[in-house]
């Protein structure tokens, strides 16, 4: 508990120390990328605090050159840091809840980071269609299909929402596998075990044709994907 308390502190301190002055300039400019790079700053530095060593595999199937729906298992918080900062620039959906928080929550509206309501299915709804647009617009996406952290850190059953958007979108679904951290952070305990945690980057799914009709196939291909990286224990 030490450790977390430890980390915490310090990536508080980071983001009241580094996140106004950026917001400022953000509302100033228009422009966030600063914003962003000081983000993962602070997730790497998170990740150090907390003893995190990241093995990564299947770095050659990120996609550069367009963009791509990021599909990732869920196991703890320490999933968001642990993978953003190895892919190129993307947006998130994220519970609407985090949006309430300060300076944090400022920083994800500015930067183009789409709310989810997942009680409300209307609003739902209209959270793919903006994170459609988006990607139209040449935005990549990472989103957890899952749709929360896994209680003990097996795979859970996946939302279609994302798959929607993928088909949506025609854009490519990457599955990536995230073994490990649900031993470094687990879900219900504010504790941090320093360890390994391993990503494994699974080749593109095309979406161009598919349509919502064959959803369940798209849905069935990814999870088997994500499952290939995974400990037994975690499948």
């Amino acid at each position: 508990m030490l450790r977390a308390i430890w980390v915490t502190a310090i990536v508080i301190a980071y983001v009241v120390v580094v996140g106004p002055p950026l917001l400022l300039y953000t509302r100033l400019t228009r422009q966030t990328d600063r914003l962003y790079r000081a983000g993962m700053l602070g997730a790497r530095l998170a990740l150090w605090l907390a003893g995190v060593r990241l093995e990564v595999h299947g770095g050659e199937n990120i996609p550069r050159a367009h963009p791509a729906l990021y599909m990732a298992n869920h196991q703890s918080n320490c999933d968001p840091p642990a993978l953003l900062p190895l892919l190129p620039p993307v947006l998130v959906m994220v519970k609407k809840e985090f949006f309430r928080v300060p300076i944090m929550g400022s920083g994800m509206t500015r930067r183009g980071f789409i709310a989810v309501d997942r009680r409300d299915r209307d609003r739902a709804r209209a959270a793919i269609e903006r994170a459609v647009a988006s990607m139209r617009a040449g935005n990549s996406f990472l989103v957890f299909p899952e749709g929360t952290r896994s209680p003990d850190g097996r795979l859970q059953a996946f939302k279609k929402g994302p798959f929607i958007l993928a088909i949506e979108a025609a854009a490519p679904i990457v599955p990536i596998s995230i073994s490990g951290a649900g031993k470094v952070m687990p879900k219900g305990k504010f504790v941090i075990h320093p360890g390994r945690i391993r990503i494994t980057v699974h080749s593109p799914i095309p979406t161009a044709g598919v349509t919502l009709h064959q959803r369940q196939d798209l849905m069935e291909r990814t999870r088997k994907a994500i499952r290939a990286g995974l400990e037994p224990e975690e499948q």
